[in-house]
C-alpha cells in the first residue's frame, strides 16, 4: 500500500486484527517502524481505536520516500503484525505555520524554544485545562474562541486530555462534568481508554494545531495515579503519544504531580508521604512518555503550588522545560512570582523556563489585567522563554448553558465566553509582538546593581548590550516604578548610541523621548514615565539593530 503526505503533517492509516482478544486493549500492544530516504528510523506506537482496530499517525520531517512494518506483540495476527507499505512525502507549501517550520525543540542556548528549521518559538500560551469537554461546544465554541486568541497574539494551549482538576479522585472521577458528548476519557474503575472520547478531542486538537496554536498535552491531573495504577498511567500515556505525538506539542506529564486529593489535604502527613510517592509514580510514566515518543516532543511537567517542575521528578533530566506555578492571590502574589522566575531562570543546568500558571485574571474577584502585564513582563524581561496566561470562567469552561460545579469552592462566577474578552488577553499578546520585534531569542537579562539597591525585586530590564535594551517599568499600585524612584539611574554602554521611548502595553502606542546622553559616571537618569500606570522604556542603538536583522 501507498500513501501520499506533506512534511510536517499527519498521515494516518488503520490495522485490523485477525484474532479475537478478550480484552485487546489491554492484551495488545501495536507499532508501526518507519524507515525514511536518509536512513532515519521511527518506532510510532499504535492506538486502539475501538473493536478490533488500531490506527497510526506517522508526519515524515523531510520530502522523500518512507518505508514501514507493522509489530503486534501477538506476531501471530497477521492483521496487526507484518503489515508493510510506504508514505511518499512531498513539501508542505500551505499556510500553516506549525506545519512549515515543523515541530518545537530546546534552542542551542537552552534558554528558549524553536522550531525544527531554527525559527525561534516565542510561548504566549493559554490555559484551557478543560478544553476537552462538553460544556467547550465543538465546533463554534471552539472555533471563536480559537480565533480570539489567534488575533490576540496566542500561540499555545495547556489542555488536559485525561481525568481534571478541580474534581476529588476519590468521588468525583465519574462526574458528568468531565465527560465531554462521548463519556469520560476511561471507562469507569479504569477498565480501558474511551476511544470515542479521543475520537472528539481529535477534532480540537487538529483545530487548534492548523490555526497556528500549539498543544501542550497535560496527561491528567496528578493525583488519579493512586487510583488508576502507574501500569493504566503508561496505557494512558502511550494512548496520547500515539494520538497526537504526530503532531507539534508538548508534553506535560501531570498537573499538581505532587498534590494528594483535595479530600485528604486534611489528612496528618499526607502532602508529605503522599506527595513522595506520586514523585515516584509520575517519574516512572515521565520516563515511558520519552521511550514511546519518536518524535522526542519536548517534555514538561505542572508543579505543585508556588514551585518549579524541576523539583517534582526524581530525575529532572527526563524534563526539557521547566514550568512555574507561582499563586493567585493577585498583587500578594507578584513578589514571589517575580523571584520564582528569576530563581528558576538562574539555575544550571539552564532550561527553559515559563510561568504555567499564575493569577487568573478574575479569580477571586481580582487578579485584573495590571497583574496580568505585570506578570508577563516580568517574566520575560527576567529572561523566560515564554508566558502563560489564564482567565477565570476559560480554564474551567464555565458555561452559560452549563456553569461548572466541580468539587471545590468557586473561583469565580465568570462564563468563559465573557471571559475571553477581558482585557489582559490583548495586553498580554501585544507584549508577545513587541518582543517578535526584535531578536528576542539572543536577550539576556540586564544587571543594573545601581537600580537593585534601591529595594526592588530586579531591574526587570533585558536586552543584547550595545544594541538593545528594554525596562519594564511597573504600575505604581503593583511594584515602585523605577522612573518613580528619586535618583534612579541606568548603566549605558560606552560609545553605544540610543534613541530612548516609551511603549505603552495597553494600547502598542509609543512616544519618542530622543537621543539618550549619559553622565560622566556612564549613567542616564531615567525619566519620568508619561503616566503612573506601567510602561516600557526601550532603547535602541538602530544601526546595531539593523546589522543583526
Amino acid at each position: 500500500m501507498t500513501n501520499f503526505a506533506k512534511t510536517n503533517v499527519p498521515v494516518e492509516f488503520p490495522l485490523k486484527a485477525e484474532r479475537a482478544y478478550s480484552d485487546i486493549f489491554d492484551e495488545i500492544e501495536v507499532d508501526v517502524i518507519y524507515q525514511g530516504p536518509d536512513g532515519g528510523e521511527w518506532r510510532v506506537p499504535a492506538f486502539w481505536a475501538g473493536d478490533n482496530i488500531f490506527r497510526v499517525r506517522f508526519a515524515a520531517p523531510s520530502p522523500g520516500r518512507y518505508s514501514y512494518r507493522s509489530i503486534c506483540s501477538n506476531p501471530d495476527d497477521a492483521g496487526l503484525h507484518g503489515q508493510t507499505g510506504e508514505i511518499v512525502v512531498e513539501p508542505y507549501e500551505g499556510p500553516g505555520d506549525l506545519f512549515q517550520h515543523g515541530r518545537l525543540r530546546v534552542a542551542e542556548s537552552r534558554r528558549t524554544l524553536e522550531h525544527a528549521d531554527g525559527t525561534p518559538f516565542l510561548w504566549m500560551g493559554d490555559t484551557w485545562w478543560m478544553g476537552l469537554v462538553k460544556r467547550f461546544d465543538w465546533p463554534d465554541g471552539v472555533r471563536s474562541l480559537v480565533a480570539d486568541r489567534v488575533a490576540k497574539g496566542f500561540n499555545l494551549i495547556q489542555i488536559v486530555a485525561g481525568p481534571l482538576p478541580d474534581f476529588d479522585a476519590e468521588d468525583a472521577t465519574w462526574h458528568p462534568q468531565q465527560a465531554n458528548e462521548a463519556g469520560w476519557p476511561w471507562e469507569k474503575d479504569w477498565t480501558r481508554i474511551n476511544p470515542r472520547f479521543y475520537d472528539l478531542a481529535d477534532l480540537r486538537i487538529a483545530y487548534l494545531v492548523e490555526n497556528g496554536l500549539v498543544p501542550c498535552i497535560v496527561g491528567m491531573w496528578g493525583f488519579y495515579l493512586p487510583l488508576m495504577g502507574v501500569r493504566k498511567a503508561k496505557q494512558h500515556w502511550r494512548n496520547l503519544v500515539a494520538r497526537y505525538g504526530a503532531y507539534p506539542v508538548i508534553w506535560c506529564a501531570a498537573g499538581e504531580v505532587k498534590m494528594p486529593t483535595y479530600s485528604r489535604h486534611r489528612i496528618p502527613g499526607a502532602w508529605e508521604s503522599e506527595g513522595a510517592a506520586l514523585a515516584e509514580g509520575w517519574t516512572e510514566v515521565t520516563r515511558c512518555i520519552r521511550e514511546c515518543d519518536p518524535y522526542h516532543n519536548p517534555v514538561t511537567a505542572h508543579p505543585t503550588g508556588s514551585a518549579s517542575s524541576r523539583d517534582m521528578l526524581l530525575d529532572e533530566t527526563l524534563l526539557d522545560i521547566d514550568m512555574l506555578q507561582t499563586g493567585h492571590s493577585g498583587h500578594y502574589s507578584l513578589r514571589p512570582s517575580a523571584e520564582l522566575v528569576n530563581a528558576a531562570v538562574a539555575r544550571h543546568p539552564r532550561m527553559p523556563v515559563v510561568n504555567g500558571e499564575a493569577c487568573y485574571e478574575g479569580i477571586m474577584g481580582g487578579s485584573w489585567q495590571e497583574v496580568q502585564r505585570f506578570l508577563f513582563w516580568t517574566s520575560m524581561t527576567s529572561g523566560a522563554a515564554g508566558h502563560t496566561y489564564g482567565a477565570q470562567g476559560i480554564w474551567a469552561m464555565s458555561s452559560r448553558d452549563e456553569p461548572f460545579a466541580g468539587s471545590t469552592m468557586s473561583w469565580g462566577d465568570t462564563f468563559w465566553q465573557d471571559a475571553m474578552h477581558l482585557p489582559g488577553s490583548a495586553h498580554v499578546g501585544l507584549g508577545r509582538r513587541f518582543f517578535e520585534r526584535y531578536p528576542w531569542w539572543l536577550f539576556e537579562p540586564r544587571l543594573e546593581p545601581e537600580v537593585e539597591k534601591l529595594g526592588r525585586i530586579s531591574a526587570f530590564a533585558t536586552g543584547i548590550p550595545g544594541t538593545v535594551a528594554i525596562f519594564y517599568l511597573p504600575a505604581s499600585c503593583t511594584e515602585p516604578a523605577l522612573a518613580g524612584v528619586k535618583g534612579a539611574r541606568v548603566s549605558i554602554e560606552p560609545g553605544v548610541t540610543y534613541i530612548a521611548s516609551f511603549f505603552n502595553p495597553r494600547t502598542g502606542a509609543e512616544i519618542e523621548i530622543g537621543l539618550v546622553k549619559s553622565d560622566a559616571d556612564g549613567k542616564w537618569p531615567v525619566p519620568r514615565m508619561p503616566s503612573m500606570e506601567d510602561w516600557i522604556l526601550v532603547l535602541e542603538d538602530r544601526e546595531a539593530l539593523a546589522r543583526i536583522a
